[in-house]
């Protein structure tokens, strides 16, 4: 959103934008980790019936080879020649959906020995919300020179959908007068620019969803409609960050609700925008209308939705709603309503690492199995931070709203002021995205949480795995699907405390050769474990023992090395 809580937060940021004359200067984009060889997919995910390509890029070798995989499985082969230190991949998939891919590619020299071996993945969806890798665009000033290669990049950490932060002209103007324009803020924008950015997204199979609030506008378009505001108790309409902004009346059937979906006609309309992302500020939570009856938010935030969400629908065939639910209020009436994935902007008093995944599994409950994508803002610089709340998030299934301008992740609730990631940053975020996206049907697409049911259920001799906190513990985290059970192991064992808002300056403790117990309520035929934190991501067969004793079935196998995350699969014997 443009202006979040606190509003601390907004009033910093104008200040900013004053300070630098009404625009904030762009970070320099970092270059990829390793120049020397690059894997570039040409689409973001694959629908069934598209070939995949990748375009390989290798300062030596004679031949590429790569093996694709599902899971355990081997599929295919591919090779072809390096012709000035390039060469193109093909294949066609089969038609399921969704499903990921792993790739190893393996450079050759002319005698066929590898020189340099790397990976990557790639899935096909029927559409972008089976898995919305949900990501950002900021900075839409006239005459940007970087889209094709802003949104390759977003395509290489298969961001299958982009949020276009602050492109409007104004909140309650949506699309500008003139082009290029100013902003509320003064930063100079161009719908040029903005149509530019959606054509390219779109040509890798990327979503653009525009920005908009649900009840923000100029004091000056408030002036002019003053019955048109939601009032506090003395009649004084509620204001945003020392009047910047006028809060509104979203009631549907009142004035302000009816311009706002026109606004939202006139976009869908004239753009090629994938459907509506949709901002609240989090307070106020209740007011008044101009004839003094009371208005519940937490009613009318659902109601509104499901107006909007059936005019993205005739607007847009496939058309996404997606609605803020910020600091997870009110997540009770908002993730049934007729959204299409439900969004938490995550604030106190949600501190822990493992408060994130609380609130993700009662989003999905809630939400009736529709996805859930966090956002949580954690600076590039506390990789600790980053690498265990992405743990929680991905491994409970969920996504996480934090990639999307070059080399950026966001770090600050205006989305302008996102951080630069260092190169091994970079590099380790490939590896996590990929690592998501190959095991897809193993950690959220066909899967459901079982963590309260099955958690307990997983000792390890010597290691505290039970209890709530995100401290001095190995947490457990549960996934099932058809036959098969997910258990993600996410270590906190020595950190200094468990709060993912609060630096880290050093990550949890390495562990080795973790003696697991594992009850088991059925045979398991094998077991297999794969990380992202290792440089190599491909599953790893696991051996184990089965036993019974007065508690019943249970299995006993070793992990070899916990570093923040790592993903235990069980396939079970099949009952047939």
């Amino acid at each position: 959103m443009t202006f979040r809580f606190p509003p601390g937060l907004l009033v910093f940021a104008c200040a900013l934008a004053l300070f630098f004359g009404g625009s904030f200067p762009m970070p320099v984009y970092a270059q990829p980790a390793d120049p020397a060889l690059t894997i570039q997919p040409d689409k973001a995910f694959f629908r069934p019936g598209e070939p995949v390509t990748f375009t390989v890029t290798a300062s030596q070798g004679e031949r590429v080879e790569a093996i694709v995989t599902h899971l355990l499985d081997e599929i295919v082969r591919l090779d072809a020649p390096l012709e000035n230190g390039r060469a193109t991949l093909s294949w066609q998939p089969p038609a399921e959906a969704p499903r990921g891919y792993g790739v190893t590619l393996h450079v050759l020299d002319a005698s066929g020995a590898e020189i340099v071996a790397a990976s990557t993945a790639f899935d096909v969806l029927g559409n972008w919300l089976q898995a919305p890798r949900y990501g950002f665009l900021s900075e839409f000033s006239p005459g940007r020179g970087d889209i094709d290669a802003t949104v390759a990049w977003a395509a290489r950490y298969h961001l299958t959908g982009l949020q276009f932060y602050d492109w409007q002209y104004r909140h309650e103007q949506l699309l500008p007068p003139t082009d290029p324009y100013t902003d509320l803020l003064g930063r100079r924008l161009s719908l040029d620019t903005v149509t530019r950015l959606i054509g390219a997204a779109h040509a890798r199979n990327i979503a653009a969803m525009p920005y908009t609030a649900i009840y923000g506008a100029s004091p000056a378009f408030h002036q002019q409609h003053p019955d048109w505001g939601l009032f506090q108790v003395d009649n004084v309409v509620f204001d945003f960050a020392d009047g910047l902004l006028k809060i509104m009346d979203p009631t549907p059937g009142s004035p302000w609700a009816d311009h706002l979906l026109d606004q939202f006609a006139q976009v869908l309309d004239q753009t090629a925008f994938d459907g509506i992302h949709l901002d609240q500020y989090g307070a106020p939570k209740t007011g008044r209308n101009r004839a003094g009856e009371p208005v519940d938010l937490a009613e009318v935030f659902p109601a509104f939705i499901n107006q909007a969400a059936a005019l993205v629908k005739e607007k847009r065939d496939g058309g996404a709603m997606i609605f803020n639910v910020v600091g997870n209020w009110p997540i009770e009436t908002v993730a049934p309503s007729d959204e299409d994935a439900v969004y938490i902007e995550v604030w106190p008093p949600y501190r822990d690492f493992m408060d994130l995944h609380q609130i993700i599994t009662q989003a999905q409950m809630l939400g009736g199995g529709k996805p859930v994508i966090i956002a949580a803002y954690i600076h590039p610089n506390n990789a600790p931070n980053v690498r265990l709340a992405n743990a929680v998030i991905f491994g409970s299934g969920a996504y996480h709203l934090e990639l999307g301008e070059p080399g950026g992740m966001l770090a600050d609730p205006y989305f302008p002021k996102f951080g630069q990631m260092k190169p091994e940053m970079q590099a380790a975020m490939q590896r996590l995205y990929d690592f998501v996206v190959r095991y897809e049907e193993v950690l959220g697409v066909g899967t459901r949480d079982a963590t309260e049911a099955r958690a307990g259920a997983l000792a390890i001799d010597g290691v505290k795995t039970d209890g709530t906190l995100s401290k001095n513990r190995v947490a457990v985290i549960v996934r099932q699907g058809d036959g098969r059970e997910t258990l993600s192991l996410v270590n906190f064992m020595g950190l200094a405390h468990g709060k993912w808002l609060e630096t880290l300056f050093a990550g949890p403790q390495l562990q080795r050769d973790l003696a697991v117990t594992l009850r088991v309520e059925r045979p398991v035929e094998r077991v297999w474990l794969a990380s992202p934190d290792a440089a190599d991501i491909a599953p790893q067969m696991v051996e184990f023992e089965a036993g019974d004793d007065a508690d019943g079935a249970f299995i006993r196998f070793t992990v070899p090395s916990l570093d923040y995350w790592t993903m235990i699969v069980l396939d079970y014997k099949s009952e047939i």
